[in-house]
C-alpha cells in the first residue's frame, strides 16, 4: 500500500496524507473552511472533503481504505474540531468502507445518507465484500459488522455554524447527487466530475444515462462554481471547473467514439489516442466492456 502524499494548497509533502486547501470562503460573511484528503491509486484517487467552521465540522464521504480512513481521522483530529456529521454521498464502497476508523475516532458523529444510498449500499454490500474482502485484507472490512453503514435520511441540506450545505439531486438520474456550499461557491461530494483519469462508466450503460449526466454537469457549469473537487482526481489537479469541462468532453468523446467501434477493443484503443496520458485506464477497459454490451457491472 503506498502511503499518501500531502496537498496543503500547493503540494507539500506532510505525514502521508494529501490535503488540499484550507481554503477561506470568498465571501466575508462565510467563515467555512475546506480541505480535501486525497487518496493514491490504492484507493481510487478519491477526495472525502472536509468543512470546518469555528468550532465544528463535517465530513463529506469516506475513502476506500482503512488506511485512507485512519489518515483522514489523524487530520480532522489535527483541526481540533468537533466532527458533527458524516455525510455519504454515494453507494460505492470507496466512499465508505474507510470509515471504521473516523467513527472509532469520532463516536458521536452522526453519519448519514439518503435512502436511495443506503438501499443501494445494502443491496450489495455482501458481493462488495466478497470481491474487495480478499484483496483488501487488513485493509479493508472483512465481513459486514465491520462495515460503517450510513443511517438513512431524506434531509435536504446540511447546516454548519449557519452554513447550508445544500444535497442537489442530478435530475434523470438514480442515486446520484452533489452538495453545493453557496458561501464557498463549491461543489463537493457524488461521482459526477473527475479529473486527470479515465472517467467510470461502467455504472451508466445506457446512453440516456449518460445524456443525464452531461445535462446535470452543465447544471452545475451554470452556478459558477469557484471551486471543484472531483470525486476521484489525480493527485495534484486543479480543484476548479476545469474538472466540469473534462468530465462533460470525456463522456461526449466516448459516445462518439462507442458509435463507431465494433467491440471494447476498437473503443479503448479510440479513447486512448484521444487521452494518451491518462491513469485509471482499467476504469475505461471496464467500461467499454460494458457500453459494448460484452459484459454487465453490478
Amino acid at each position: 500500500m503506498k502511503r499518501f502524499s500531502t496537498t496543503m494548497g500547493s503540494l507539500a509533502i506532510l505525514a502521508g496524507l494529501a490535503v488540499a486547501g484550507p481554503a477561506m470562503a470568498q465571501e466575508k460573511a462565510a467563515p467555512l473552511q475546506w480541505q480535501y484528503f486525497q487518496a493514491d491509486e490504492n484507493g481510487f484517487n478519491r477526495t472525502p472533503v472536509l468543512l470546518t467552521g469555528d468550532k465544528e465540522a463535517i465530513l463529506l464521504d469516506g475513502g476506500f481504505t482503512l488506511s485512507d480512513g485512519k489518515a483522514v481521522a489523524e487530520k480532522i483530529k489535527e483541526t481540533g474540531k468537533k466532527l458533527t456529521t458524516i455525510y455519504v454521498s454515494q453507494s460505492d464502497p470507496d466512499y465508505y468502507f474507510s470509515l471504521g476508523p473516523v467513527k472509532a475516532a469520532f463516536p458521536d458523529a452522526r453519519i448519514i445518507a439518503a435512502p436511495e444510498t443506503v438501499d443501494a449500499i445494502k443491496g450489495n454490500i455482501e458481493a462488495k465484500l466478497k470481491v474487495w474482502g480478499p484483496q483488501l485484507k487488513d485493509n479493508g472490512p472483512q465481513k459486514l459488522s465491520d462495515v460503517v453503514i450510513p443511517e438513512a435520511s431524506d434531509v435536504k441540506a446540511l447546516e454548519l455554524e449557519g452554513n447550508e450545505i445544500e444535497i442537489v439531486p442530478a435530475e434523470g438520474m438514480t442515486n446520484r447527487r452533489y452538495l453545493w456550499v453557496p458561501s464557498l461557491k463549491a461543489v463537493f461530494g457524488g461521482v459526477l466530475t473527475t479529473a486527470g483519469e479515465h472517467v467510470w462508466l461502467a455504472d451508466t450503460p445506457d446512453l440516456a444515462q449518460r445524456e443525464a449526466w452531461i445535462r446535470n454537469l452543465d447544471t452545475i457549469a451554470a452556478r459558477n462554481p469557484e471551486v471543484v473537487v472531483p470525486a476521484h482526481m489525480k493527485p495534484g489537479s486543479v480543484t476548479d471547473v476545469s474538472a466540469i469541462k473534462f468530465t462533460r468532453d470525456y463522456i461526449a468523446a466516448f459516445d462518439e467514439e462507442a458509435a463507431k467501434a465494433k467491440d471494447s477493443g476498437e473503443l479503448i484503443a479510440a479513447m486512448k489516442k484521444r487521452y494518451p496520458d491518462l491513469g485509471g485506464e482499467s476504469s475505461l477497459e471496464l467500461g467499454a466492456k460494458v457500453i459494448k454490451g460484452e459484459m454487465k457491472w453490478e
